[in-house]
């Protein structure tokens, strides 16, 4: 009983930390808007704790590995400690299979529950009110669930039409809820797999944005007072131009903020010291490539352990168990490095799936995200964070065997599903590199050939307006 008491009370103590920081960045993006009608407030009261929630336990399966791998590593320095004794392999199993229940549960159920929740208006006929909402809601889950039920009970029929695999399915609980997961979680490495390489390559200009960049061959001091020029001219024009007229109102007011902008980043680097500018700029870029370039090293080693070792596969050993070996081929510092590059990894998908075309319409801003855009992006992070320990074992970047619901997905014994997610990564890692570091090239290529004006490059704003040095326009 004092082992379960304590069990409880560490992952209360965990979820409270991680739902307390979830609640504050939900509520960062979250739009500020006054609600009217004492129902709707609370629809979005319900529907934000779910998303929360949902957030929190994201943000668990994502500390859940490093966790895990840490502990290992501080079991083995220190076995006889008495302040870790709380620190052993059932407390490791039973955070797994809580994570694994969770992300079923906020996936399945609280999600979409939140979803239905929020557009839901109540039948025809009914009175409205909370009741009549949360009866659509609960009919629209239970549709939803028989919806979800026929198309996986199909799609096992068609794929292994056997009279055991097809008796199993009625089995909700020990063989349907984990082999929808694990189709849940294939979806959610493939994914990884697009936004991943993807945000490598962005990471160079996302850090490249947010650090000062060194001045070289640039004059601040002639930039500054071009753009204030151009500034000046903007609010002439704006001052200038009749209030009737709203479209060229609207298009001069948006090139004075991205002036305004422009000044300031350029107040910034004026403002930025010597050893910023020059020192942690190429510091951090090459710490940067430094872990992109280990990365694809990783999974070419892993490759070639597919190709001559069987154990090397996910679901190729049961493990040493928690305490009884190292992780790691070179101990704590291995393991410091697997954590380090584990959390490269989570940014940079989150990163390259905001990036993406498909999904740059759903990144939230501060202040102005509805909670309908709110829930799909914890749904999203969601899947990211709980494909994350998946990806990171199949890739070859941790030797941690998965735990709990979390290693029970079946297409992590299929050798060609693993051996072709570890090429299709390595390869698209490479091409978005070298696409990123010989765009410059490319386009001094294409000017100097004079193909510029073909709109060839990558940047096409670049043949927009650009200031000259007595301030006005030029148009190319």
């Amino acid at each position: 009983p004092n082992k379960c008491n304590l069990f409880f009370q560490i992952c209360f103590l965990l979820f409270a930390v991680l739902y307390i920081v979830s609640y504050f960045i939900i509520t960062r993006y979250k739009r500020k808007a006054d609600e009217q009608e004492d129902e709707d407030a609370i629809v979005n009261r319900i529907s934000l704790f779910l998303s929360t929630f949902t957030l929190a336990v994201s943000a668990g399966a994502v500390l859940l590995l490093p966790f895990s791998i840490i502990s290992n590593e501080i079991l083995l320095s220190f076995p006889q400690n008495y302040y870790i004794q709380w620190l052993n392999g059932s407390l490791i199993h039973g955070l797994w299979n809580l994570a694994s229940l969770f992300s079923n549960l906020c996936l399945f159920v609280l999600m979409p529950f939140a979803f239905f929740f929020l557009e839901s208006e109540g039948f025809a006929g009914l009175k409205k009110g909370i009741r009549a909402r949360i009866l659509e809601t609960l009919v629209m889950l239970i549709l939803l669930a028989l919806l979800i039920l026929g198309i996986v009970w199909v799609a096992s029929a068609l794929i292994d039409n056997d009279a055991a695999s097809m008796e199993s399915l009625y089995d909700l609980w020990e063989f349907y809820l984990p082999y929808l997961y694990s189709c849940i979680s294939l979806m959610g490495c493939l994914l990884l797999l697009l936004c991943t390489p993807v945000g490598l390559s962005r990471m160079f200009t996302v850090m490249g944005q947010l650090l000062v960049k060194p001045t070289i061959l640039e004059d601040l001091d002639e930039q500054m007072y071009i753009i204030t020029l151009e500034e000046e001219a903007i609010q002439r024009k704006l001052n200038g131009v009749s209030s009737t007229v709203e479209y060229q109102t609207v298009e001069l007011e948006r090139e004075l903020e991205k002036v305004k902008s422009k000044k300031t980043n350029l107040e910034r680097r004026k403002k930025a010291s010597a050893w910023e500018r020059n020192l942690v700029y190429p510091a951090v870029m090459i710490l940067l490539l430094i872990q992109t370039s280990f990365s694809v090293l990783l999974v070419a080693f892993n490759i070639l352990y597919l190709l001559v070792d069987e154990t090397a596969m996910p679901k190729g050993s049961g493990g040493p168990g928690i305490g009884n070996a190292s992780l790691s081929t070179f101990g704590f510092v291995g393991a410091a490095l697997e954590i380090i590059l584990i959390f490269y990894l989570m940014v940079s998908s989150v990163v390259g799936f905001y990036s993406l075309r498909f999904f740059e319409n759903f990144t939230p801003r501060k202040d102005d995200t509805t909670m309908t855009k709110i829930i799909g992006n914890c749904v999203s992070i969601l899947v990211l964070s709980s494909a994350l320990p998946v990806m990171s074992r199949t890739l070859g970047i941790t030797r941690f065997d998965l735990l709990g619901d979390f290693g029970r997905f079946n297409w992590l014994g299929n050798f060609y599903i693993v051996l072709s997610y570890n090429l299709l990564f390595a390869i698209m890692t490479t091409l978005c590199l070298v696409r990123k570091f010989t765009s410059a090239v490319r386009e001094e290529l294409l000017k100097a050939l004079g193909l510029d004006k073909l709109h060839l490059s990558n940047n096409p704003r670049d043949s927009e307006t650009k200031p000259s040095a007595n301030g006005h326009q030029k148009t190319l």
